[in-house]
């Protein structure tokens, strides 16, 4: 069989030989075309109310909903291992939630105050926040509903950019709307140059779908009961299109994003590979808390490799395009990368 080059050379064998480069650890090493780093990782973690306080993730084995006393010492570890980016979800008491989610803008509520103390204590952690109603609704929706239950967009945009600006005011470093409502990147740009927050970085959940990937994140946040049988379908992306994606991409890195995500991640790395090759613009994937479960799942029934597959996984991320991934994954791949590294 010929194929062509880049180069628009005609291969063929056995003038060429892959298996030539393929034959020694260094000449593998030599020609490897992607690489898993530190720099590459982004942590999510879920941050409870509260003192002294650890509840772990039935369906996410290995994390733990933790208060902000006990998330302390990972941040530290994440300054050690040289992770960039600690990303906060909030788990708070079901008295705080309403329908409005209006708990999301309290400038005292839980995560502003963890900004807060976080950066107090590792200045250059970078720390990213999520702007979303999801965890602050009775509902479990991720903004305001109407009469008939539709969520409606403007009136949700507007509690967003007052979650945004508290969250910025308190000093976080990335804003990331995760909601999927029109428009709101440009409202929330607005809000933080009008607020002369003009360091505050947004990371746009620009290509979120309505994934069945999201479960036990779900869990872990505590919406999952109050969503009950309803869905999200009417804001996040229908799973099979791909081109809607990059419209959605487009208008948010025109209404101001600094950088750009698609969720979920493994099964969706074809539009991570559209998004960067059409724009060429900061990119980044969230290997979702369904991805995790699956890869500890079949890890602990001895299935699989447990490092293995879990560097694989993020070494095809890097391959697709992205700039980075969060990822559950993230304290272990950084600990597993420095102790290859010695």
């Amino acid at each position: 069989m010929k194929i062509k080059s880049q180069a628009n050379t005609l291969l063929n064998f056995p003038n060429h030989r892959p298996r030539r480069m393929r034959r020694d650890d260094w000449s593998r090493r030599l020609m490897q075309e992607n690489v898993v780093s530190v720099n590459d990782l982004i942590y999510p973690v879920f941050l409870l109310e509260g003192k002294g306080k650890s509840e772990a993730v039935a369906s996410m084995p290995g994390v733990n909903r933790l208060s902000l006393d006990l998330l302390l010492p990972v941040a530290q570890e994440c300054v050690d291992l040289g992770i960039p980016v600690l990303a906060l979800f909030p788990v708070i008491d079901a008295s705080l939630k309403t329908p409005d989610g209006k708990e999301a803008f309290n400038p005292n509520g839980l995560i502003p105050n963890a900004v807060r103390e976080l950066k107090k204590h590792f200045p250059n952690l970078g720390i990213m926040t999520d702007v979303a109603l999801d965890p602050y609704t009775s509902h479990g929706q991720d903004g305001v509903l109407d009469e008939q239950g539709r969520i409606l967009n403007d009136e949700t945009t507007a509690i967003l950019v007052k979650q945004a600006i508290a969250q910025a005011q308190a000093g976080v470093d990335i804003v990331a709307p995760s909601d999927m409502m029109d428009g709101r990147i440009g409202k929330i740009r607005e809000a933080l140059e009008g607020q002369n927050l003009i360091h505050t970085r947004i990371m746009a959940y620009s290509a979120k779908y309505a994934s069945a990937f999201y479960g036990p994140f779900r869990d872990a946040v505590g919406s999952a009961k109050n969503l009950g049988k309803a869905d999200k379908k009417t804001y996040q992306m229908d799973c099979a299109n791909g081109d809607e994606a990059l419209r959605e991409v487009a208008l948010d890195i025109s209404e101001g994003a600094d950088m750009v995500m698609v969720k979920p991640g493994m099964p969706y790395l074809d539009i991570v590979r559209r998004v960067r090759e059409a724009f060429d613009y900061p990119t980044y994937a969230y290997q979702v808390s369904g991805e995790y479960a699956m890869l500890k799942a079949a890890a602990q029934n001895g299935w699989l490799d447990h490092d293995a597959v879990m560097m694989e996984s993020l070494l095809a991320f890097k391959r697709a395009g992205a700039d980075g991934v969060l990822t559950y994954f993230a304290l272990e791949a950084a600990r597993l990368i420095k102790a290859n590294s010695k």
